[in-house]
């Protein structure tokens, strides 16, 4: 499973001030982060992937360097991969980073909604 340590040490040091609501998982390839249980972001490769919220969703897609997480030729609803010119810095890492927690708390509060 090969994936970029760099990227995942980057997103560990913007992650970290979440303590032990964030843990880490193999998977997909890749390395996923877990923000309290779900997914919201991970390295694939030297992609970036975030999930994101549907009402944000169309609008990151039209990021010059971000696409459709498309693993089996079928989109997977949600995911989007980021390429490196997409986080060069951190203030953008950082920002696709926000967008998978803020997907991650807002499953948790539909999980909630629904009595999970």
């Amino acid at each position: 499973m090969a994936f970029n340590e760099q990227l995942a040490d980057r997103i560990r040091e913007l992650l970290v001030h979440f303590g032990e609501n964030m843990e880490e998982k193999k998977m997909m390839g890749g390395l996923a982060f877990m923000f309290k249980g779900k997914m919201c972001c991970g390295v694939i490769k030297d992609s970036l992937m975030v999930r994101v919220i549907e009402s944000k969703y169309e609008m990151s897609l039209e990021n010059p360097h971000c696409r459709v997480m498309d693993f089996t030729g079928k989109a997977l609803k949600g995911f989007l991969f980021v390429d490196e010119p997409g986080f060069k810095s951190t203030k953008e890492l950082n920002e696709w980073v926000s967008l998978g927690i803020e997907f991650a708390h807002t499953a948790l509060i539909k999980d909630k909604k629904k009595g999970k």
